[in-house]
Formats: structure tokens, C-alpha cells, sequence
């Protein structure tokens, strides 16, 4: 009989003891049993919420502390067997492919400005990871970053031929049993006895993160989710094999699209740290820019949509709202009629650039990959003043920068949907389930999460379950989420794994 060490959470999940004290407890003679489940082969699909990828990319730590490799840590306290990871080569990540770099390095703090982190991953080194060395071999860890649930369906998801035209995954090639094979398939032909799937968030969040762009990315139909995900349950059911499967969190609950303020527009900010010059910037587009255009639209009655500068406040982004009447030819109109030579020149132009712009307010979400892009340059037709190009400032962001309302709630009502196909995928289907969209909720809430004396939050870097690219957790945040798990299948199944300590993982590496 072995004597096991666990903390007050564990052990009051395994007692319904309701004290909770910071220090470790000594569960006496528990004995750790698997219940009605069989965790000799457990395999986690999934995307890179299951690979363990974090601060940008795939790396060797990260993997290591991927929620799955977590849960075999602990199955293997209640006859749980091997857990393969389809390891990287190295603590950087990034991507080579036949030698040309397709994805970057890890993300790392460089510097801070007004307090917000300023990333970059240059110094992270050069990728060394060769997507065309294949591995051989079974992986019990079948998280593919970048997957959607279609893909997961999909055969030759995993052909390298594929790769440069994005029909295949360049993280699947790497450890697929044949380019023709799909997720799934490899899935089924290793027999599991248990599995977890944690799947769906790429199909709303990359359009999230794109903007909403259509050009960039799309957002998966409600319809077609259900019919992928129906399917991939459908071959998972016919394993015979356990498990659990996860919801998927809304879009506004994560850092990456709630760290960077609608109006971070200050004269500190625009004067590059130095306040009188930024005040003299605003002036001179106040002059330029931001009164005519305020009196012209306030005139044709769309003066909500911009307003002056202030050189004491912070001010909101400049953007393309293409949900609002085109006003171009109004605008034009108006400066070619107003009287001043500088508008009159500058008409047609003014028409075209701002006849759907606005500046933002405190329902548009600022993806954290905008911030880097503030101030940047514009390429202006010629004739037309430099200062006019500043994106965010001068030139309104496109549509690709910025996550408004509208298209915030379109994206929230999509994953409502996907989150009662998975639900009732898991209660059809007798499978565990676990209620992601929930805990992230409770990380974004005033108290966040404790354990043993420690605080976590959704907080961008400080609140310690997020890692530096804002969408994905640090080891912590994803002890967190394997917690989540293991209430989940001790639940369901009658065992009574242990849970883990968030605190006894790596957070964010701080310069």
C-alpha cells in the first residue's frame, strides 16, 4: 500500500472535507484506483491547448508541461501506462521546412512601455526544428497546433506536400504514421483505453484574433461544427475507449484580446516617451486631421465618429468600422466645399480614407499583435502629407486590427453554439466533461483562482496562467486546466486521482 502526499484541494475532492489549509496533508494509506476507467492507454487529441504550446510556439519545456502529460503523471498512480510526446528539438521552437523558416521562435519580454510588455522573438535563436524529419512511432500526445475539428477528420492532413499550400499541418507531418493518414485514423489504430479531446477553439479564435477578417481567416458555420464534431465523437465512440472532452472558452475571456486598452493614444505614447513632443503632435493633428474631420462629419450628422485629441487624456485608435455607412462621398463633398485650400487639396482623399472611420471605444478589443503595429507606416498615394500614414493614429487600422462589438458577439454566439454540441456530445455519449468556458470565466473574474496561498488570474504576464502570447497558459495555467480534468473524470469514472499543484510549474520568465 503506498502512502501518498496530496494537497487540501485533492484531498477534499477525495474526502468532501470542506476546511482547506496552505500547507500539504498527508492522505494516510490512499490508495489511488482508476474506478470504471482504464488508463493503460490514454491519448489526448486535440489542438495546441494539448500539445502544450505556449509563449508563441511549440517548445520542449512547454510540451513537457502540457495538460496531458499531467493527467498520464497521475494515471500512472492508478495503472496508467506509457505517454509518448512527439517532442521538438529544442527549447526555442519555430519551424523549419526543407530549411526555410515558417514559423518564429518563442516569445520573450524585452521591455516594458506604460507597463505593458513589449515582445519580440529574434533573440530566441534561429528555428532548428525540420518539420520534413519525421518521427516514427505511436504518440499518445496528438495535439496539432493550428488544428480545427474538420482537420482533425481530414486524410493527408499530415502529407508534407501539403504544407506549403496549407492543406496539410506542419506539426502533424511531423509525427503522422503515413502523409495519406489522418489525425483520427492514427488515433483509432493505436487502440486507447482512455482518451481526452479538448477541440473547437481554433474554429472561432483564429477569426477572433484575424480581426474578423474574412480574408484572413473564417469562422466556422455552427451547422458544420456540429456535423465535424458529431463525427469525430462517432469514430472515438466506436474505440470503446473512456474519456473527456472539453468546452471551449469565449473569445473575450483571454488576454491576448484584453490587455491592450481601446485608447492608449498619450502624449507620452505618441511623443515616444517624451511629453512635450507628443503634446506638439497631437496640436498638429488636431489641426490637420482631427477638427476638420469632426466639424465635417458633426455636420452631416456622424459626429460620434471622431472627435479632437486630448493632450491630458488618453485617446481612443483611429479605425476602419466597416459596418457603418460609407460617408466618403459626403466627406469629400464637404473639404472640396469648405473653403480651405489644405481640405479642398486633400478632398477626394479624406473622402476615400475616413468615409467608414471612427475611433474606438470600450467595446472594441485590441488584439496584443496590434500593439506593435501602432504608429506604423502607412504607404500614402503621392502628394499626400507623410503624417497622414501613421496607422491607429493618423490612418485607420484595418479591419484585421481590431475585434469590434459586432463582430465580438457573432464570434461569442458561434462558440455558445459549438459549446451545446460538445455538451451534448459528452451526455449522449456517457464521456466526462468539463466546462472550460467556466474556468476561464473564474480566471477573469475580481478573486481569480487560488491555490495553497497563490492567486491566479487572466491578467496579461501578472496574473500567472497565461504565457507571453496571451492565448495559451503558462505550466501553471495549464496545471490549472488539468486540475480541471481530473475533477472531471474522478466524477464521472469513480477514480480518485490526485490533483496537481499549479505552484510546482514554471510561470513567465520575467527579463
Amino acid at each position: 500500500m503506498k502512502k501518498l502526499y496530496i494537497s487540501t484541494v485533492a484531498a477534499a475532492l477525495l474526502f468532501t472535507v470542506s476546511c482547506q489549509n496552505d500547507f500539504e496533508n498527508s492522505t494516510e494509506d490512499v490508495v489511488v484506483t482508476s474506478g470504471e476507467a482504464n488508463f493503460s492507454k490514454y491519448i489526448s487529441l486535440g489542438n495546441s491547448l494539448t500539445a502544450g504550446y505556449r509563449d508563441g510556439t511549440l517548445y520542449q519545456d512547454g510540451q513537457k508541461e502540457s495538460y496531458p502529460v499531467m493527467l498520464s503523471q497521475q494515471m500512472k498512480l492508478a495503472g496508467g501506462g506509457e505517454f509518448k510526446v512527439p517532442f521538438v528539438d529544442d527549447n526555442n521552437g519555430g519551424l523549419l521546412f526543407s530549411g526555410v523558416k515558417i514559423s518564429n521562435t518563442k516569445l520573450y519580454i524585452k521591455s516594458f512601455t506604460n507597463g505593458v510588455p513589449d515582445l519580440d522573438s529574434a533573440n530566441s535563436g534561429q528555428p532548428k526544428i525540420e518539420v520534413t524529419k519525421v518521427l516514427s512511432g505511436g504518440f499518445n500526445n496528438m495535439g496539432v497546433p493550428g488544428a480545427k475539428v474538420s482537420h482533425l477528420l481530414a486524410p493527408g492532413y499530415g502529407n508534407p506536400m501539403g504544407v506549403p499550400a496549407k492543406t496539410a499541418n506542419p506539426y502533424f507531418v511531423r509525427f503522422a504514421s503515413s502523409p495519406t493518414t489522418s489525425v483520427i485514423a492514427d488515433f483509432v489504430t493505436q487502440k486507447p483505453t482512455f482518451f481526452s479531446l479538448w477541440i473547437g477553439s481554433n474554429d472561432a479564435l483564429l477569426y477572433a484574433l484575424a480581426g474578423a477578417d474574412d480574408n484572413i481567416e473564417s469562422l466556422t458555420p455552427a451547422d458544420q461544427f456540429a456535423t465535424y464534431y458529431n463525427l469525430l465523437i462517432s469514430q472515438i465512440k466506436n474505440t470503446g475507449a473512456k474519456g473527456v472532452i472539453a468546452n471551449i472558452p469565449n473569445v473575450t475571456s483571454i488576454p491576448s484580446l484584453t490587455t491592450i486598452p481601446y485608447n492608449p493614444l498619450t502624449s507620452l505614447l505618441l511623443g515616444q516617451g517624451n511629453v512635450a513632443v507628443g503634446e506638439a503632435t497631437i496640436d498638429n493633428l488636431n489641426t490637420n486631421l482631427y477638427v476638420p474631420l469632426s466639424q465635417i462629419l458633426t455636420a452631416i450628422g456622424a459626429g460620434d465618429r471622431i472627435k479632437p485629441l486630448s493632450k491630458t487624456a488618453s485617446n481612443p485608435l483611429l479605425i476602419k468600422d466597416e459596418s457603418l455607412p460609407n460617408l466618403s462621398q459626403q466627406i469629400t463633398y464637404a473639404a472640396a466645399n469648405s473653403g480651405n485650400a489644405t481640405l479642398v487639396a486633400l478632398s477626394a482623399y479624406l473622402g476615400a480614407t475616413y468615409g467608414q472611420a471612427r475611433q474606438t471605444n470600450s467595446t472594441d478589443l485590441i488584439p496584443l499583435t496590434t500593439k506593435g503595429k501602432i504608429g506604423s507606416t502607412q504607404t500614402l498615394p503621392t502628394g499626400i502629407p507623410a503624417t497622414l500614414g501613421a496607422r491607429g493614429i493618423s490612418f485607420p487600422f484595418a479591419d484585421k486590427y481590431v475585434l469590434t462589438l459586432k463582430e465580438a458577439t457573432l464570434i461569442n454566439t458561434a462558440i455558445n453554439s459549438y459549446n451545446a454540441t460538445i455538451k451534448k456530445a459528452a451526455d449522449d455519449n456517457g464521456f466526462a466533461f468539463v466546462d472550460a468556458n467556466a474556468k476561464m470565466i473564474e480566471l477573469n473574474s475580481a478573486s481569480g483562482i487560488q491555490w495553497d496561498g497563490v492567486r491566479y488570474s487572466a491578467k496579461f504576464v501578472t496574473g500567472g496562467a497565461f504565457s507571453l502570447d496571451g492565448v495559451h497558459p503558462t505550466g501553471r495555467g495549464y496545471a490549472i486546466i488539468a486540475n480541471e480534468f481530473i475533477k472531471a473524470i474522478n466524477m464521472k469514472y469513480k477514480s480518485n486521482l490526485p490533483l496537481v499543484s499549479p505552484n510546482s510549474y514554471s510561470g513567465v520568465t520575467f527579463p
